[in-house]
C-alpha cells in the first residue's frame, strides 16, 4: 500500500509546528509523545499503522479554523479523525501531517421536536442521538453496527448506513445541514433545519467525502417518529443461494422491509455463541426481515413474507413475539463483527454493493474464491440493498496470509463491479480500495472528481493519499491535461 512521500521540510519544522498548535489549542490539546501518539496510529483497518507527526484535539470551531488556516498558510498536511472506527483506512495518519481529532466535539447542541431534528457536534456517538430523543418517541434512523462507538461526524464523512437503511436511507438521506471548516480556515454553513437547501447540493458533496474537502464541526440530522409496531422474522435456508433468492423475491413482491439482513453459517454460529440471540444452528443462511408501521399493516406484511419464504423453501421461520425478542434477533446481527473475532485471530471486513438480483450468483462466486485462496469467509451484510460485508478470516502470524486475504478481498470488490455494483456501500474508499478505483472509473472520471477536490483544497493538504490512486496537480487539471509525473507514493509500513 502506497502513501504520499513524507515531506522532510515539514518534519524538520515539527517543533515550530508544535509551538504554533499549542498557541491555538492550549493545555492538553496537543499530543507529541510517541507512546501517546500510538493510540492514533490506525483506524479500524488495523493492518496498516503509521504514527502521526502530532495530534491536535481542538474544542471549538474557531480553534479548528485557526489550525486549518495555519496548515494552509504553512503547507502542512492534516488528517481529520472522528472516533477511529472506520474500516477503510480513511483516518490513517501520515508521518508528516497533523492528525486533527474531533473527540472533544461531544455535545448535542439542540433538540428540536417541532422541526424533527437534532443539532449536534460531530464527536457525539450515533447511538447517543437516539438515546437523546427516544423518551419522546423519536429515533435517528441510520444505525451502523458500530453505533455504540462511531461518531456522527464520521458517519457523515463516510455516508454510513446500517441495518435499517433499506427503508430509511443512508446518512445522506438523514442529514439536513452542516457547519464545515474549509482548508483556508473559512467557516461555512450548508443547509439547516429546512428540508432542502437552495442552490447546488453542496451538502450531498460533503456527505461521503472522506475528509478530503473540509472538517465537519456541526451536523443537523433528521429524527423520525418511532413506528407504532415493529416485528422481525427469522428465515433459515439450507444454502446461501436460496437465501439470496428469497431476498430478491421479497423485494420483487413490492415489500420494503424496515431492515433485511443476511448471515451465513460462520456468522450465525459465532453470533449465537456470543450473544445467544436464538438463531437456529442447522441452517446455512439466515435472513432477519423486519416490518414496521401500523399494526394491521405489519401483520399483513409478515404473513406475505412468511408465504414467500416458504415458497423459496425456507426450512426455518420464526416471528418475534415481543419487543424483547425482536431486539434479541437484532443483537446477534449487530454483534456479528466482534463475534466473528472468536473464529480467527484476524479478519478483513470488506464492503461492496451489488444489484440485489446478483446476490445468489455473487455468494456462489465468493465460495469459489474462498477455496482458491484457502481462506474462510463469513458473510454478514445488508441484503435488502445489496451491501455486502464479507469477513475474510486469516492469521497475520502466518507468513503470506495477510497478502492472500488482501488479494481475496480485491477479487471480491472486482466481482462487485463486474456484476454492475460499486466498490463501497458505506465504509468508504480510504486506502483500502484506493488502488482499485481504476476498476470502476476511467482516468477521465477520476480527473473530474479531483477537479472538485481542487476547488476545496487546491494544495492537496486535506487527507492526501486517500481515495485516488494518482494525485494530479490542480494547475494541470485546470488546463484539462495531466501532469506528467504523479505524486510519489512510497511503501506504507504494515502491521
Amino acid at each position: 500500500m502506497l502513501m504520499p512521500k513524507p515531506d522532510s521540510d515539514v518534519i524538520a519544522r515539527r517543533e515550530e509546528i508544535i509551538a504554533a498548535m499549542r498557541s491555538i489549542v492550549p493545555g492538553e490539546g496537543v499530543i507529541i509523545d510517541d507512546d501517546e501518539l500510538r493510540a492514533y496510529d490506525c483506524d479500524g483497518l488495523m493492518a496498516y499503522r503509521q504514527l502521526p507527526m502530532i495530534v491536535v484535539l481542538p474544542k471549538t470551531t474557531q480553534q479548528v479554523s485557526d489550525v486549518l488556516k495555519y496548515c494552509h498558510d504553512n503547507d502542512v498536511k492534516i488528517v481529520p479523525r472522528g472516533a477511529g472506527t472506520g474500516l477503510s483506512g480513511g483516518a490513517l495518519p501520515l508521518a508528516d501531517a497533523i492528525t486533527l481529532g474531533l473527540g472533544k466535539f461531544n455535545k448535542i447542541l439542540e433538540t428540536d421536536f417541532e422541526n424533527r431534528c437534532v443539532v449536534t457536534q460531530p464527536g457525539v456517538t450515533n447511538l447517543a442521538l437516539t438515546q437523546e430523543v427516544e423518551h419522546a418517541g423519536f429515533y435517528y434512523a441510520p444505525d451502523p453496527s458500530s453505533q455504540i462507538a462511531c461518531s456522527i461526524g464520521g458517519n457523515v464523512a463516510e455516508n454510513s448506513g446500517g441495518v435499517h437503511c433499506l427503508k430509511y436511507g443512508l446518512t445522506t438521506n438523514n442529514v439536513l445541514g452542516a457547519e464545515i471548516v474549509l482548508m483556508n480556515g473559512d467557516i461555512v454553513r450548508i443547509g439547516g433545519k429546512h428540508l432542502d437547501a437552495g442552490g447546488y447540493d453542496v451538502l450531498g458533496v460533503i456527505t461521503g467525502s472522506e475528509g478530503l474537502l473540509g472538517v465537519i464541526t456541526e451536523v443537523t440530522v433528521r429524527i423520525l417518529q418511532k413506528p407504532e409496531t415493529a416485528k422481525a422474522v427469522l428465515l433459515g435456508f439450507d444454502s446461501n443461494q436460496k437465501g439470496g433468492d428469497c431476498v430478491a423475491a421479497i423485494i420483487a413482491d413490492g415489500i420494503i422491509p424496515g431492515g433485511m439482513e443476511m448471515m451465513d453459517t460462520f456468522a450465525i454460529q459465532a453470533a449465537e455463541e456470543f450473544v445467544h440471540a436464538g438463531y437456529p444452528q442447522d441452517v446455512t443462511a439466515l435472513l432477519i426481515v423486519e416490518l414496521d408501521g401500523p399494526a394491521p399493516e405489519v401483520e399483513h406484511l409478515i404473513g406475505r413474507v412468511e408465504t414467500i419464504a416458504r415458497q423459496q423453501n425456507a426450512r426455518y421461520v420464526k416471528v418475534s413475539e415481543s419487543e424483547d425478542e425482536r431486539q434479541k434477533f437484532w443483537s446477534g446481527r449487530k454483534a456479528a463483527f466482534p463475534a466473528v473475532g472468536r473464529l480467527s485471530p484476524d479478519y478483513l471486513c470488506m464492503d461492496g454493493t451489488i444489484p440485489r438480483g446478483q446476490l445468489a450468483y455473487v455468494l456462489t462466486r465468493m465460495e469459489e474464491l474462498s477455496e482458491k485462496y484457502g481462506l474462510r469467509v463469513a458473510n454478514v451484510f445488508h441484503a435488502g440493498d445489496g451491501n455486502l460485508h464479507p469477513l475474510i478470516l486469516f492469521d497475520a502470524n502466518v507468513p503470506g496470509e495477510l497478502d492472500n486475504a488482501e488479494k481475496f478481498g480485491a477479487d471480491i470488490l472486482r466481482l462487485c463491479v463486474e456484476v454492475g455494483g460499486v466498490l463501497t456501500g458505506e465504509h468508504g474508499v480510504g486506502i483500502e480500495k484506493r488502488d482499485l478505483m481504476g476498476e470502476m472509473f476511467t482516468e477521465d472520471d477520476m480527473k473530474h472528481q479531483q477537479r472538485l477536490k481542487c476547488a476545496f483544497d487546491p494544495g492537496h493538504l486535506l487527507n492526501p493519499g486517500k481515495v485516488y490512486p494518482i494525485l494530479h496537480r490542480c494547475a494541470e487539471l485546470g488546463k484539462m491535461h495531466v501532469h506528467n509525473g504523479q505524486l510519489p507514493f512510497p511503501e506504507l509500513p504494515r502491521f
